[in-house]
């Protein structure tokens, strides 16, 4: 069964840190990258933060000011999100998703759509706040 499982989120202080994991079944990574998005309270869905490629390029978007990473474990099908330096405006639902590699714009992987994605996990809830 293909599925994407996010897990990791949980109540942090501002200027904490957190690791979200997204375990991904039913698909190969050598053949996909993995997003990661968020949805705060109230807002609609964000653009792509951060994506780990099939070929282990990674971009993560410039607002993030260097304080997310994005890495995978073949070994164990995971994609992970480090969270550093949180601020009370990274609460929010994230989530993760899929899109094949060939949907990847070359050499652009900021340049992926969020339509682009088609198959999303159910988000695991991160809260920043002392």
């Amino acid at each position: 069964q293909s599925q994407l499982v996010e897990s990791g989120g949980g109540l942090v202080q501002p200027g904490g840190s957190l690791r979200l994991s997204c375990l991904v079944s039913g698909f190969t990574l050598d053949y996909y990258a993995i997003g990661w998005f968020r949805r705060a309270p109230g807002k609609a869905l964000e653009g792509v933060l951060c994506i780990d490629s099939h070929d282990g390029s990674t971009y993560c978007a410039d607002s993030l000011k260097g304080r997310f990473t994005v890495s995978r474990d073949k070994e164990k099908n995971t994609v992970y999100l480090q969270m550093n330096d949180l601020k009370p405006e990274d609460t929010a639902i994230y989530s993760c998703a899929i899109i094949p590699r060939y949907r990847i714009p070359p050499g652009n992987l900021g340049g992926t759509r969020q339509d682009d994605f088609d198959f999303w996990g159910q988000g695991t809830q991160v809260t920043v706040s002392s």
